[in-house]
């Protein structure tokens, strides 16, 4: 038998044969999955498209990285909270639309590496879900980049960029403007996520809605798709609701789509908002009080369970990078009725 990652343990005999489809078979069974919105937005507390919503410049924005230490993320713990809570994978934000990143990259120095943090926290997360058995799903914010200068600018349509007034000097425009410059900077580092940090479980891309509404062919996505395969085998790609309609499995947010055969993860958050207005991904300050509790959670997961979904689960790390406090007895919860009554069906 050929060497098997360590979360599809159970599945080799498939794994001898196709790689990709036993990780597709793990995929249906695993069910839930914890989501992790993690970056610089954290630190203020106000949804992880605060640099859009608040048109916060660029330049600004960046020195949020020197308040970035992320002194409480402890993978670990993570680990530890996800398998005890009966969570399968984790799934965390390398980068965003922030275009900040939790992982060491030749591409860019903006990033956790070079903050006060000093720290690879997807090497740290990917060793730890390695021990527990967990499937690590890599979050990239492919069509979507607040900072990049080729980057797709608001002409290209899906909220691309921020609405800046005077324009932000640093992107670059009109015949200056090179999307391929882009796209080989994204292949570029997916490449070091798939290179550097073991069995990825999947890479699960987002920004659809930037190339959804053009030329889509400009991006390029099949040819990713075929070198993401490439590099990993059993690695799977997903890319929000389906871009293209060959990706792996689908990940509409919330609620489920029109089944197409291929798997389907339902995402959702764990923090609705004040009054149910505002889902926040990233921590929300403004959220306290109002999170899902252990009925809710359990009730959107028996709705997942019903259209045969895997629930991947939003929880917002606090801004020194620790699983909210509000949200840990509620998994706690969830976990204890999955071992004693299974999942809901």
């Amino acid at each position: 038998m050929p060497d098997i990652p360590n979360y599809l343990t159970g599945y080799e005999t498939k794994y001898a044969d196709n790689p990709r489809e036993a990780a597709i078979k793990w995929f249906r069974e695993a069910k839930y999955g914890l989501f992790l919105h993690y970056g610089l937005y954290s630190l203020l507390g106000r949804h992880e498209w605060v640099q859009l919503r608040e048109k916060i410049p660029v330049a600004e924005y960046a020195k949020l990285a020197d308040q970035f230490t992320a002194e409480g993320f402890d993978a670990e713990t993570i680990a530890q909270t996800a398998k005890a809570c009966e969570f399968r994978y984790i799934n965390l934000t390398t980068r965003h639309h922030d275009s900040f990143c939790l992982f060491g990259s030749a591409e860019t120095s903006f990033s956790s590496t070079n903050a006060p943090c000093g720290r690879d926290l997807v090497k740290e997360l990917a060793e730890a879900c390695d021990r527990h058995g967990l499937g690590l799903c890599l979050y990239y914010s492919h069509g979507r980049d607040w900072k990049h200068p080729h980057a797709p600018n608001n002409d290209w349509g899906g909220r691309a960029r921020p609405e800046y007034d005077p324009h932000e000097p640093t992107y670059a425009t009109g015949d200056d403007h090179d999307l391929q410059i882009y796209l080989d900077f994204c292949t570029a580092q997916i490449t070091e996520l798939l290179e550097n940090y073991g069995p990825v479980a999947a890479i699960w891309l987002d920004g659809i809605a930037v190339p959804a509404s053009g030329d889509k062919n400009r991006f390029r996505c099949q040819e990713l798709y075929d070198y993401i395969h490439s590099k990993q085998p059993q690695v799977l790609v997903s890319y929000k609701q389906g871009l293209l309609g060959t990706e792996d499995f689908q990940a509409p947010e919330h609620k489920a789509i029109e089944a197409t055969g291929k798997p389907m993860e339902i995402c959702t958050a764990m923090c609705p908002g004040p009054e149910g207005k505002s889902v926040s991904w990233g921590y929300l300050e403004a959220g306290k009080g109002h999170h899902l509790n252990a009925d809710q959670v359990w009730d959107v997961l028996r709705t997942a369970r019903e259209r045969n979904c895997n629930l991947l689960l939003n929880s917002g790390p606090l801004p020194d990078g620790s699983l909210d406090h509000e949200d840990i007895p509620v998994l706690e919860e969830v976990g204890r009725r999955i071992r004693e009554q299974g999942f809901p069906e």
